[in-house]
């Protein structure tokens, strides 16, 4: 469009003050990064910069016209904007210096929106032409669609030449309902900014190709920078110098990666030259003093430097377009407020000038593949290749786990250590591994997790198609380690672990468990059901290992081999056969002790052949072995060399066992559908909710607000009516239909019948006039109103629902997971034991149905008894469309549907709360960097 004049504004720019929280930092489709913000008065000049830096093909695109230069008015009405009315984001990058010193932003892509109309902008983009292709219009276009909801817009419309074909993309592939027409021979697009499934989807498979292009990046370097400096102490001296050892001593490279050392004291230049490897052709080393001395580009980067200097030393590294950098070393997050400050200066200035970042704190990071080591750990040495990807944060956990990993001879595809995890994440690795055909199993130790949702979605996602192993600090999630930025939830301890469980996470107990599991999972084929068969040095041995099995969920099937001590080659093959017998299990325990404490290989050797011969899952415990040993190993029909596990005790092996099994039982399920609701009033909801944007507090909405929110999902909620005397009780049961119930309204007795706060099935006047006098009489013991006076106690009329099991179901938007629904049954086993599940939108169908039958309570769902069996498909239909509430509107900061009563046919919604507030989730509808 061509230059217009101004246009009044419903509000003046310094009505609004600058959303700080629309900036962020994003992953591009190369892997690289920017940063995204709202634009500025300042940005006048970058402006007109990025302007005259645009071909002419590309102004005309944008304002089907040929404009050199962007006129002053033109400036001041694309800068001077009021983030509600007139919105525009930029996306900025670092880029060196007209001297090649030092870096200052440029801008390399703009989207702006003006509203137009109740609910509806014109929007426009415009991307430097260097940048076209990374992926920048469709991150905009989140962005810009985020913030437009945030402020009432609901609409995009642009005018597009019919050749402005990858704008024209852009729109279309976006996942929004879209429209266009061509009128005058431009193209006119609508675009509707609800959310739907396929934009979602499309934005979650965006993020995933991005990330893990970036980690990508990080594992095949073509050249690396080492940066320490001169005030370095020892310890970071040592660290450099670890590095540098690692990276020289990394075998096998075809291309062998350009190593530049920067600032290193002579003293420890000096040790390292010594080294055999420095002189070897094939292991290339440069000594450099200074940044400015080093030959780019460089693919990464690596600092073991002061945390005061960090942020600097990662400015200087933009000239040489480094993709990532790995700071090892302590001093920042976890020292404290100032350390935190220093932190956030290394990911800000990383993400400006398109680098991630590994750490602070991290110990490293390595890949090993047939071909080609590439190692820039701290790692004194690695363990063997193999098909396990690792993550883990801190650098001391780090040790532990490649130290447990080494000792069992298990063997590593990929390793990562995130320190603070300042930026890349267990998220980000996992992201990668789904792709890498290098890795089969995947463990992540986790000491927080700065983002559930978003590691919930992905974590499903590489659960079918790669297992997924994962220890936690702590078992609720709720510690945070200091260094970590995480915000602090309020969700019940047992969220995590459903969260986990509904993701297909197979969650371990300690380091021990997590490499007991994954030594199985990448040696043996997953277990197609339950049934063990037990081969043991013992029959007594046999039965302890029967009951283990039994306590992790397996079937003992009485198939039982015994070998006994001084047994002969045949007994041995004999007994072992046995239990490999075609149909006789599906799962093998081997147990060995030998009383007299020699090892017998040929027990070894015997189940070793008939788990390779079979293919059946095995796990031994046989004294003397532990980890991935020569003599559990043999060959499997097709060739390929087949190792049983070896555990430490009998229950270890058991244990590992039983989660495989559950594991395979879960990839093997039906995992439902996304929920999707045709009839909700996702707009009509918003209105309502909106209506209370302007309270300074959170509000209750009130009963009619609730009554039709709650509708525009498509849930009645049974209208009750509230009474202050007998005479309005009579009239209100009259309105609503015989028989009722009789409730009081105050909030120590709601739904107390042992209290005497019910009274239920009142068929006529008569009797729902003693009920009201009697309750009246009966409540004063129970009400300060009642004993002291000062009014009248109010009660609530409602017509009687049919019988059935009464339940609850609630939803919280917790600041760290989201909303959490929850459900269970009404009474003490929920108010007293807690008997409740949980779930973490987005749900599918298996999930909520899994919710209403995990609940110890749900027999009672199901005609305990001999009891009528409820309507379990209601309430898991109820259960459902609060989800997507909870989900669409972070707004509804919590809700209660108490009592719902789940009769033979239908579930009934007798009461309920809402309430509302300011929105603060954390994964939400635009890709964004952790802050």
């Amino acid at each position: 469009m061509t230059s217009a004049p101004d246009e009044p504004a419903s509000r003046s720019a310094s009505d609004r003050t600058y959303p700080r929280e629309w900036e962020a930092d994003v992953v591009l489709r190369d892997g690289t990064t920017a940063r995204l913000r709202p634009i500025r008065v300042g940005d006048r000049d970058a402006l007109q910069r990025f302007h005259t830096r645009q071909s002419e093909r590309s102004t005309y695109m944008r304002f089907f016209a040929a404009m050199e230069r962007l006129s002053p008015r033109d400036l001041t009405r694309f800068t001077v904007v009021d983030h509600h009315d007139r919105v525009a984001l930029v996306v900025v990058a670092a880029v060196p210096g007209p001297d090649g010193q030092g870096t200052h932003e440029e801008i390399i892509g703009v989207a702006r929106f003006d509203r137009i109309g109740p609910g509806e902008a014109e929007v426009a983009f415009n991307i430097a032409d260097s940048h076209q292709g990374r992926g920048l219009g469709s991150v905009l276009l989140e962005h810009l669609a985020a913030a437009a909801r945030e402020v009432g817009v609901r609409r995009f419309t642009a005018e597009v030449l019919p050749q402005n074909g990858k704008m024209l993309t852009v729109f279309r592939e976006a996942g929004y309902k879209t429209t266009q027409h061509v009128d005058d021979g431009i193209v006119s697009v609508s675009i509707d900014l609800d959310p739907t499934e396929r934009s979602r989807q499309v934005m979650a498979d965006r993020e995933h190709r991005a990330e893990a292009r970036s980690i990508r990046g990080l594992f095949t370097p073509g050249s690396v920078v080492v940066v320490t400096s001169p005030q370095a102490d020892d310890y970071q001296t040592q660290l450099a110098v670890r590095v540098v050892g690692a990276l020289l001593d990394a075998r096998g490279a075809v291309d062998p990666v350009v190593l530049t050392v920067v600032g290193l004291a002579p003293h420890a230049r000096q040790a390292i030259e010594e080294r055999p490897a420095v002189a070897d052709a094939a292991s290339p080393v440069a000594f450099v003093d200074t940044l400015g001395e080093v030959d780019g580009p460089a693919d990464l980067a690596v600092l073991t430097v002061p945390a005061t200097e960090a942020a600097d030393v990662v400015r200087a590294l933009a000239p040489l377009s480094v993709r990532a950098v790995v700071v090892a070393g302590p001093g920042y997050a976890e020292t404290g407020e100032d350390g935190l400050v220093l932190q956030r200066a290394v990911v800000r200035s990383a993400h400006a000038a398109g680098m991630r970042v590994v750490g602070p704190g991290s110990y490293g990071l390595f890949a090993q593949r047939p071909e080609v080591t590439f190692n820039a750990s701290l790692a004194p040495a690695l363990p063997p290749a193999g098909r396990v990807g690792l993550f883990c944060q801190s650098a001391p956990m780090a040790v532990t786990v490649l130290a447990t990993v080494a000792r069992r001879g298990l063997g590593v595809s990929s390793f990562l250590s995130a320190g603070n995890r300042a930026d890349v994440s267990g998220n980000d690795l996992m992201q990668f591994w789904q792709d890498d055909d290098s890795t089969d199993v995947v463990g992540l130790y986790l000491e927080s997790i700065g983002n559930p949702r978003k590691f919930s979605r992905i974590a499903r996602r590489l659960g079918l198609v790669k297992p997924v192993v994962v220890v936690t600090a702590g078992r609720s999630g709720h510690i945070v380690p200091p260094g970590h930025a995480v915000r602090t939830t309020r969700a019940p301890r047992r969220t995590l672990e459903e969260m986990f469980r509904q993701s297909g996470v197979i969650r371990a107990e300690n380091t021990h468990q997590m490499i007991d599991i994954i030594q199985l999972l990448a040696h043996q084929k997953l277990p197609q059901g339950r049934r063990v068969a037990i081969v043991a040095s013992s029959a007594p041995l046999a039965a302890v290992v029967a009951e283990a099995a039994g306590s992790a969920g397996l079937v003992i099937t009485g198939r039982v081999g015994i070998v006994q001590d001084g047994a002969t080659e045949a007994q041995v093959t004999d007994a072992v056969d046995a239990v490999y017998e075609d149909g006789a299990s599906d799962v093998v325990v081997a147990v060995h002790v030998p009383v007299l404490g020699r090892q017998d290989d040929r027990f070894c050797e015997a189940v070793a052949r008939a788990a390779a011969r079979t293919g059946r899952p095995t796990v031994a415990s046989i004294l003397g072995l532990h980890g991935l040993v020569p003599l559990l190993t043999a060959p499997a029909p097709d060739g390929s060399m087949v190792t049983v596990p070896a555990y430490s005790t009998p229950e270890d092996a058991v244990q590992a066992l039983g989660a495989v099994v559950r594991y395979s039982a879960w990839l093997g399920q039906d995992h439902g559908e996304a929920l999707v609701y045709p009839d909700a009033d996702v707009a009509g909801a918003r209105r309502i909710i909106e209506a209370h944007a302007g309270d300074a507090r959170s509000s209750d909405l009130a009963a009619e607000e609730v009554r039709a929110l709650l509708g525009c999902y498509g849930i009645d909620l049974w209208r009750s009516v509230r009474v202050t005397d007998v005479d309005g009780a009579v009239a209100a049961a009259h309105d609503l239909g015989w028989p009722v119930a009789l409730k009081s309204t105050a909030e120590s007795l709601r739904h107390r019948a042992d209290l005497g706060g019910v009274r239920l099935n009142i068929a006529d006047e008569a009797e729902l006039r003693t009920d009201y006098e009697q309750m009246c009489l009966g409540l004063a013991d129970h009400l300060p109103v009642g004993r002291h006076g000062g009014g009248a106690a109010q009660f609530e009329v409602q017509r009687m629902a049919p019988s059935g099991v009464a339940c609850v179901v609630r939803s919280t938007e917790d600041v760290l997971y989201g909303p959490v629904v929850s459900f269970g049954l009404s009474g003490d086993a929920t108010d007293l034991l807690g008997d409740m599940s949980y779930g973490v939108p987005p749900l599918t169908t298996t999930d909520v149905a899994q919710m209403v039958r995990s609940i110890r309570a749900a027999p009672r769902l199901f005609g305990y008894k001999g009891l009528p069996e409820a309507d379990a498909s209601a309430i898991e239909d109820l259960i459902g469309r609060v989800c997507e509430l909870a989900e669409n509107h972070p707004d509804v900061q919590s809700l209660e549907l108490y009592p719902v009563v789940v009769a033979e046919r239908g579930a009934t919604v007798l009461s309920a709360r809402i309430t509302v507030g300011a929105a603060n989730r954390k994964d939400g509808l635009r890709r964004a960097l952790p802050d």
